[in-house]
């Protein structure tokens, strides 16, 4: 018997007669992309993205990325660019897209992806592993379809 997709796993968690709570939602991708960290962050009515889910975020790294401003750091930059941004190496980034702060996470490879529910950006589904890693066009297209269900929930 074929094993369930990603997508498909996510979609049985969302579609029962409650919502899973986030947190289920953000173990399979953890799961699935072999990753240490995930973050959701819902875009506000100020623009400001609120941190509503992680698995993962060491505590000094928390109250860092409970509110993030559009165009500000991965989650930001995402956000504004209405696109996936990426780093293979948290720790040694030079490009100016990574804060201070995220060195906190000991994480290496991460990627922000924009959730969209059709064309409206609703927010940032994150993920990053301890080890250097480029997410490929297609882990990117996955996490954006993610996204997509994620955006249609609310916190």
């Amino acid at each position: 018997m074929e094993q369930p997709t990603l997508l498909t796993r996510i979609e049985a968690l969302l579609d029962g007669p409650e919502h899973a709570p986030w947190e289920a939602v953000l173990d399979e991708l953890l799961h699935h992309f072999g990753c240490a960290v995930a973050t959701v962050h819902l875009l506000d009515g100020a623009g400001l993205l609120q941190l509503v889910a992680q698995r993962g975020l060491p505590p000094v790294v928390l109250d860092k990325v409970r509110t993030v401003p559009v165009g500000k750091g991965m989650a930001g930059i995402a956000a504004e660019r209405r696109a996936p941004v990426q780093v293979c190496n948290l720790q040694t980034d030079a490009s100016g897209v990574v804060r201070p702060g995220a060195k906190d996470t000991r994480m290496e490879g991460s990627i922000a992806c924009p959730m969209f529910d059709g064309a409206e950006l609703r927010g940032v589904l994150g993920v990053a592993k301890p080890v250097p890693h480029e997410f490929t066009s297609e882990q990117q297209a996955l996490l954006l379809a993610v996204g997509s269900k994620l955006a249609r929930l609310r916190a």
